[in-house]
């Protein structure tokens, strides 16, 4: 009896050890696991383009470190405050390039400014909003030179039905977003209408600039395209 008793003892240390082993084990490779997890940002639902992100709007998820690509963010205070340059997915990993700094909006500074039809004499027909573009004076009285020496920012080009001219089968935003060169350039080729209205961000010594050389109807504004508004960089 005693050695039936001492083997049942026997016994149930060495099942009882291995469960202490396994689950040693365990806990041990969890351990492995998730330090080879990493935290990525994801949209906590659909988010539509030109969304403003809030951190409401954003969470984390877990994916293994090895899967983790540059463009992917880890830090929700990263996202905070950019704007959605495309529609984002519920719970896909949020990239860099998918979010922008409001391209489109003045900076310090400055204020959008609608030029009025009567100041223009032309458009160049590439312009799209996000572009940087360069302001001439040409008039009969007056030698024509450039405004203003730096470039200035295209925050808008609408037809005369208020619609923004783009090329609605292959977004010129988008292609800019995606860092794609040859959309942007194809989709200036083929635009929903022609532009009517033009929105330039200025300062506030700009735009009185741009009154005074215009109101006058001597000289007039034309309007140029400037090529590295399709810049060189992939991505932002």
């Amino acid at each position: 009896m005693n050695r039936k008793k001492q083997a049942a003892i026997s016994l149930s240390a060495a099942v009882l050890s291995g469960v202490l082993v396994y689950g040693v084990y365990v806990v041990q490779l969890r351990q492995l696991e998730l330090q080879e997890m990493t935290e990525v940002v994801v949209p906590k639902q659909f988010i539509a383009t030109g969304t403003r992100l809030e951190e409401a709007h954003l969470t984390t998820v877990a994916m293994p470190r090895t899967a983790l690509l540059p463009e992917m963010l880890t830090d929700v205070s990263e996202a905070v405050g950019l704007e959605a340059s495309m529609p984002l997915g519920g719970r896909e990993p949020l990239l860099r390039w998918k979010i922008d700094k409001y391209r489109l909006l003045p900076r310090a500074g400055q204020s959008t400014f609608q030029i009025p039809r009567e100041y223009v004499k032309s458009i160049s027909n590439g312009i799209r909003a996000g572009d940087e573009a360069v302001l001439y004076l040409s008039g009969e009285e007056a030698e024509p030179r450039r405004l203003f020496t730096e470039a200035i920012s295209v925050a808008g080009v609408k037809t005369a039905a208020n619609l923004e001219i783009d090329n609605p089968k292959n977004s010129n935003l988008l292609s800019m977003a995606n860092g794609d060169r040859e959309g942007m350039y194809a989709s200036r080729r083929d635009a929903n209408g022609t532009i009517d209205a033009i929105n330039l961000n200025l300062t506030e010594a700009q735009w009185l600039e741009l009154d005074a050389a215009c109101r006058g109807g001597t000289a007039k504004l034309v309007i140029a395209f400037q090529a590295s508004s399709i810049r060189e960089e992939a991505r932002p």
